[in-house]
């Protein structure tokens, strides 16, 4: 068996449960506003209604937001912006630094 380094391995076995929660979160999702979506055109006259999709679409939100943590995709602040931010700063210290000298 290969030696494997003990913080790596950490990391990727945390990495599969956050992505086993979220397929688990996605799979609740889908049956349970199945199952109310279902009930509620079975049982309403008017199914296109907007109060019937409040679930839906209010845990959907909590989906995607949930979705964009496991996988690292930032929805608010795009790819690679919080490094850019972190070097702007950086870059801005040296100037000031630079100023004093």
């Amino acid at each position: 068996m290969e030696h494997f380094d003990n913080g790596k391995y950490k990391r990727a076995k945390k990495q599969v449960e956050e992505i086993k929660g979220f397929y688990i979160h996605l799979t609740i999702y889908v049956a349970v506003n199945t199952f109310i979506l279902v009930n509620i055109y079975r049982h309403s006259d008017n199914f296109w209604e907007w109060p019937h999709f409040v679930t839906l679409g209010a845990w959907g939100i909590g989906l995607l937001f949930h979705a964009s943590k496991t996988f690292g995709v930032n929805l608010l602040f795009g790819k690679n912006w919080e490094e850019r931010q972190i070097q702007k700063y950086i870059e801005k210290d040296k100037e000031e630094m630079g100023k004093y000298k």
